[in-house]
């Protein structure tokens, strides 16, 4: 349902719920107007008042990003509102964007703000301890109020303050990971927070340890490994249901990302199976899914193995590489979702290494993922979201001397690879972009009495 709760928007410092009710009543007028683009026009209103409304700390961090679910905001609103402009239906469209599954929960909520030693207000007060590190104010909270370690957040996801450390799941304005999540998450499990406890998020049954390990923050904050540590010290069980978001914790690190927190939770015997142990480079357990005369023993597909060759080439585990090609991996396979060959997956990674390797066995260059670009074009992409310039120009370099297609002009990325690509007769050009981030269209600018888009 709409939204995941990570897409929920932040309240603002001091909420009213007779403003909010005067905010759903001009929803419905919005719906019922005759105006060319009224319901997106309320929501531009609403979201730019919220993001101007938060404390400087937040709308500096997150104004522009509460601003960019008007798409998103709007396409719900439009959805719930269709044939039917009720007043109950614009006050659901409002708590559903707040992170609540109705409207009494988001007035209560709300209520509970307005009192000051609420166990609504000590929690979000908690919660925002954690995530800015004060650890000073989150024991304070917690002597004041002891049974808040066990208290779970009013929004959908339920979470416990627990939950807040890994940084995931829960609301993202919140999602920031502190240098001191491990101390923060010693202070919580001490007074006796449920070191297993889950949440509803991705599905359900998430637990703080799979949420840490496969987010992005703590890893990003150099912290991730003392953060599991921690969790791992209070008792936190590897491969509990729901730690690695229904698969296995390790599959659940590798499929977001996070080689590191795989290869750590490895070595603290987590459950590693065919494609977890590609993954993070232990041939000598992918062996054993392997006859000694190189047949695949009962159980192990081709798809199974195809997978765990892409993976392996993505985290550059070369030894695995080389042993499932010869034993009949496919250069060739695409994944079912994302339609990543292998040599999508080890450019991804930035191994450059691999990729001369697999381009040696002759691996296709011009197969496309389902977002259209080939191995070049999602190199580029990659080498503009982050990653090492020098590998990633490595891997340009051999992808244009093996004949991959590179058009005239392409994004700006960096100063690397914009001069490197600019030898080879492609210039950077700002007026495109790159899949899925087209710039959003001013509202006041409009074609033929419909929104611009």
């Amino acid at each position: 349902m709409y939204p995941n709760p990570q897409d929920a928007v932040p309240l603002p410092p001091r909420p009213d719920v007779e403003q909010y009710r005067k905010l759903a009543k001009d929803l419905v007028r919005a719906c019922q107007s005759d105006d060319p683009d009224p319901v997106g026009d309320w929501t531009d209103r609403w979201l730019g008042r919220l993001a101007r409304l938060q404390t400087p700390a937040v709308r500096r961090r997150h104004g522009a990003w509460i601003r960019g679910r008007a798409d998103q905001v709007e396409e719900f609103a439009r959805s719930r509102l269709s044939g039917k402009c009720s007043l109950t239906e614009a006050q659901f469209v409002i708590a559903r964007a707040h992170g609540f599954l109705s409207w009494p929960k988001l007035a209560r909520h709300i209520e509970g703000l307005g009192r000051r030693a609420s166990s609504v207000s000590r929690f979000e007060r908690a919660a925002d301890a954690i995530v800015e590190g004060d650890a000073a104010t989150l024991k304070r909270l917690l002597r004041e109020e002891p049974e808040l370690i066990r208290t779970r957040s009013a929004r959908e996801h339920g979470a416990t303050l627990l939950h807040y450390v890994s940084a995931n799941g829960v609301e993202g304005h919140r999602q920031r990971t502190p240098k001191n999540i491990a101390r923060i998450a010693e202070i919580l499990l001490e007074a006796g927070a449920e070191v297993d406890a889950e949440a509803d998020v991705y599905g359900g049954g998430a637990t703080t340890l799979g949420l840490a390990a496969t987010s992005c923050h703590p890893r990003d904050a150099g912290v991730q490994i003392p953060l599991l540590e921690t969790l791992l010290g209070h008792g936190a069980r590897i491969d509990q249901p729901g730690a690695g978001h229904e698969q296995s914790a390790v599959l659940g690190c590798l499929a977001n990302g996070r080689p590191e927190a795989a290869e750590f939770l490895a070595s603290r015997g987590a459950r590693l199976g065919f494609e977890e142990a590609a993954g993070v480079g232990r041939l000598d357990v992918v062996r054993g899914f392997f006859e000694k005369d190189g047949r695949r023993k009962p159980g192990l597909t081709k798809e199974r193995m195809d997978y765990a060759f892409r993976m392996a080439c993505g985290y550059g585990r070369k030894n695995v590489v080389e042993f499932l090609l010869d034993r009949g991996a496919d250069v060739a396979s695409q994944g079912p979702h994302g339609g990543m060959t292998a040599l999508h997956m080890a450019a991804i990674g930035g191994h450059p290494d691999i990729v001369r390797w697999l381009l040696q066995q002759n691996a296709p260059l011009e197969v496309v993922n389902v977002y259209g670009g080939t191995v070049l074009g999602q190199t580029l992409w990659s080498a503009a979201h982050g990653g090492d310039p020098e590998a990633y120009a490595e891997i340009l370099e051999a992808l244009i001397a093996a004949g991959a297609k590179l058009e005239e002009r392409h994004p700006p990325i960096n100063s690397r690879i914009d001069d490197l690509l600019l030898k080879h007769g492609s210039r950077p050009d700002k007026t495109l972009w790159w899949y899925g981030e087209k710039p959003r269209i001013p509202r006041t600018v409009k074609r033929g009495g419909a929104r611009g888009r």
